[in-house]
């Protein structure tokens, strides 16, 4: 019998690409002589990301389901029929024996593909919401693992967020290990060894109001004897009030960093946008949060972030609230007292899981007919 070929499918976002190339990861480490392929769209961003983490990609047609009457109504059987097709062939060409879907719109005709070959499906729920191929998928998907616990999603299973060792293996060192990474990535970054360390993101792209409102109420933050390091996201560096970049002593401003496991290692407490690897690596790391949801979108961020804020381990905060007044009576006090930052890293570290890159990977293996490593 040759070698078992497990073909992994989602793109479009790093939501979907990041956890689809953590398990990768522990598929080749579980099992070395596993063939894994990669099936995207020809414009999502696994384009970039898939191949550079050396995998071999197959693209299909982006086929969304229309959302209004139209033209793309009349089109969209044709269409979807394409797609199963060409995923029926890729998966045929790639002799499949097992198939990992993580949502998006690559995941339906793959997921339907699969389903006519007879190949068994595996997927994994980034969301605590979940996106409508996954839910499409569960229905007759052998095993179903997701990021978060209450996610409303038939079969699941709770998991956690497959995620990046560099990151999850944070979560699990002894504290004088996590001392010593904490001291060692402060000074790498320019930073304070011993002053508590706020970190303050709005992803790679930033997020200028987060940015505004932390600007505003940084001498209330600085007070506390705490630094900030500010990562602004790209092309949005904070200025003061006359066009120079806003300096202060304790305060740091980068546009970003190579790296998120550098800001979750150094950082005591992170300020940050509420997408679901976000929160889930909060939670793993035991790092204590401030979740401000994006304020657009039907709500999702704000169900990421509500498992680990009822659990202690976080605040949530609408983006409109988020303002000089807010953090002052909110941040600063948790900056001035490292007893409640401990008690925050507790009930977050409670919450978090640092394995599941390898329980999707084993789910995965055992769907193919591997041998699952002990």
């Amino acid at each position: 019998m040759s070698d078992p070929s497990i073909v992994l499918a989602g793109g479009g976002t790093a939501g979907h690409i990041s956890p689809m190339l953590a398990i990768a990861e522990a598929l080749g480490r579980l099992a070395p002589e596993v063939r894994q392929t990669m099936i995207g769209t020809p414009d999502g961003l696994e384009t970039r990301l898939v191949p550079q983490a050396g995998y071999p990609l197959r693209t299909i047609e982006k086929v969304p389901m229309p959302r209004r009457p139209g033209r793309d109504v009349l089109r969209f059987p044709g269409r979807f029929r394409s797609a199963v097709e060409d995923s029926k062939r890729i998966l045929t060409e790639e002799r499949a024996t097992a198939v990992v879907g993580v949502g998006g719109y690559v995941c339906t005709p793959v997921y339907v593909a699969a389903q006519r070959l007879g190949i068994p499906v595996v997927i994994h729920e980034a969301n605590a919401r979940p996106g409508l191929a996954n839910k499409l998928g569960a229905r007759k998907a052998g095993f179903v693992g997701t990021a978060f616990e209450d996610t409303p999603i038939k079969s699941g299973q709770w998991v956690g967020m497959p995620m990046s060792r560099e990151i999850s293996q944070l979560g699990r060192l002894t504290s004088d290990e996590a001392a010593k990474a904490r001291t060692q990535t402060r000074e790498s970054l320019g930073l304070d060894p011993e002053r508590t360390t706020l970190i303050v993101t709005g992803g790679s792209s930033g997020a200028l109001s987060l940015n505004t409102a932390i600007a505003s109420a940084l001498p209330q933050l600085l007070e506390t004897g705490a630094q900030v390091l500010h990562l602004t996201g790209r092309d949005k560096t904070v200025m003061n009030g006359v066009g120079a970049p806003l300096t202060a002593e304790g305060y740091f401003q980068r546009e970003y960093l190579d790296g998120m496991h550098q800001a979750y290692a150094a950082a005591d407490l992170i300020v940050a946008r509420a997408g679901a690897a976000t929160v889930c690596e909060a939670a793993a790391v035991g790092l204590p949060a401030v979740f401000v949801p994006l304020p657009i979108g039907n709500g999702e961020q704000e169900l990421n972030a509500r498992g680990l804020v009822d659990a202690g381990g976080a605040l949530l905060v609408r983006d409109e609230h988020f303002t000089r007044p807010w953090i002052a009576r909110n941040i600063q006090p948790m900056l001035a007292d490292p007893r409640l930052l401990l008690t925050m890293r507790r009930q977050s570290a409670a919450r978090g899981i640092t394995d599941a890159d390898e329980r999707m990977a084993r789910e995965a293996l055992a769907a193919a007919g591997a041998e699952v490593p002990a």
